[in-house]
C-alpha cells in the first residue's frame, strides 16, 4: 500500500511537524515543496501560487488543501471544486489581530493620532479642530463573521450602538440589530462608522458605490479591511475628496500594492495601512493548533476535515 503523504508548504516550526507525525504515524510528512511530493500529496498545508499546475493538473491524489488566509478568492476555487478537493480556511485567526487595527484605524481617526502624527514630523503645535470621541456612537459591521463578531464586543465596551449585517441575518451576541445585506441601505445612514469585513465573492464585489457613500452621514467614518475589489475605489476618492464622508482608514485596495499615483496616499481623511491587519506574532500557532491540527484528526477518521470548510457555491 502506497504511503501516504502530507506536505507542508510553508516554513514550520519543528514541534508542530513532529506533532504532525505523532498524530499520523503511517503517513509521509514533509517540509519541502519538491515537484515530486506536491504530485504526490493527499493533504497541502498551505497553498503556494507556485505550485498550482502540479498541484491541480499533476497529483491525482489531492483531497485536502489548508491556506493560510481567511479569503480564498485568490484561489482556483472552480478548478478545486471539479477536483473533489476539500479546502478549509483560516477563518477565525485573524479576529483579535483585525479587531484591534480596525479600532485603532477608528481612534485614529476620531480622536485626529493621524493628523498629530504628521504635526509631530513639521513640529507644529495645533489641536487640529479635536472634538469628536468615539463613545455612545453609532457602528455598524458589514459581515458578522468571527472578525465582525470580536469587533462588536469591542465596540459595547465604548458604550456604542453595535448594528450588524451578515448573509443569513441571524442574531449574534453584542450586536443590537442584525440585517441583511438587501438591508443595507437601511444601515448606512444611522452609522457613525462604517466597517467593511465581508469576504469577496461574486455578491461582495463592487458592493460598496458612490450610492452607498451618498446614504452614509457626511459625519461617519468608513474602515475597510475585508477585499478592495468590495469597493468602487474611485467612487470612495470622490467621495472623500467631496466631503461627503468625514474620513477612511483603508487596509485593503483595488490593486495592491497601493499605485504611487493613488489620490488616497495623499488625503488628509485618510489612513493607509498596507493589507497588515490580520498579521500577529500567534498567526502560526492558531492556523495550526485551532485550525489544521483538529481537522487533521477528523480527516484521519472521516477523510473530511469540519472546521472552516469553504463552501464552493457561497465563495467562503
Amino acid at each position: 500500500m502506497t504511503q501516504k503523504t502530507l506536505v507542508v508548504n510553508t516554513d514550520l516550526d519543528e514541534k508542530y511537524l513532529q506533532q504532525l507525525k505523532k498524530i499520523a504515524p503511517d503517513w509521509r510528512i514533509v517540509n519541502n515543496e519538491s515537484p515530486e511530493d506536491l504530485k504526490n500529496a493527499e493533504i497541502v498545508l498551505h497553498w503556494n501560487k507556485e505550485s498550482k499546475d502540479l498541484l491541480l493538473q499533476k497529483n491525482t491524489n489531492l483531497r485536502w488543501v489548508q491556506v493560510w488566509s481567511a479569503g480564498v478568492n485568490g484561489l482556483p476555487l472552480k478548478q478545486l471544486e471539479e477536483k473533489g478537493v476539500s479546502l478549509t480556511s483560516a477563518n477565525g485567526v485573524h479576529a483579535f489581530p483585525i479587531s484591534e487595527t480596525i479600532f485603532a484605524l477608528m481612534l485614529s481617526l476620531t480622536r485626529k493620532i493621524h493628523t498629530y502624527v504628521r504635526q509631530q514630523q513639521q513640529k507644529k503645535w495645533e489641536n487640529a479642530d479635536l472634538k469628536l470621541e468615539i463613545h455612545q456612537k453609532t457602528i455598524g459591521i458589514i459581515g458578522v463573521g468571527e472578525i465582525g463578531l470580536e469587533t462588536a464586543k469591542i465596540a459595547k465596551a465604548f458604550g456604542m450602538k453595535v448594528l450588524g449585517v451578515r448573509y443569513s441575518g441571524k442574531e449574534a451576541n453584542h450586536v443590537d440589530r442584525m440585517y441583511t445585506q438587501d438591508q443595507l441601505s437601511k444601515v448606512l445612514p444611522q452609522c457613525d462608522y462604517v466597517v467593511v469585513t465581508l469576504p469577496l465573492t461574486d455578491e461582495t464585489k463592487g458592493m460598496f458605490t458612490a450610492t452607498q457613500f451618498k446614504q452614509m452621514k457626511k459625519s461617519a467614518f468608513f474602515i475597510n479591511i475585508g477585499r478592495g475589489a468590495i469597493v468602487k475605489e474611485q467612487d470612495l476618492i470622490e467621495a472623500l475628496d467631496a466631503n461627503k464622508i468625514a474620513g477612511a482608514g483603508l487596509d485593503v485596495f483595488a490593486k495592491e500594492p497601493l499605485p504611487d499615483d493613488s489620490p488616497l496616499w495623499e488625503m488628509e481623511n485618510v489612513i493607509v495601512t498596507p493589507h497588515t491587519a490580520g498579521a500577529t506574532e500567534q498567526y502560526n500557532q492558531r492556523v495550526i493548533e485551532d485550525i489544521f491540527i483538529p481537522n487533521f484528526k477528523e480527516y484521519l477518521k472521516s477523510n473530511k476535515p469540519n472546521i472552516n470548510l469553504v463552501n464552493y457555491k457561497k465563495g467562503y
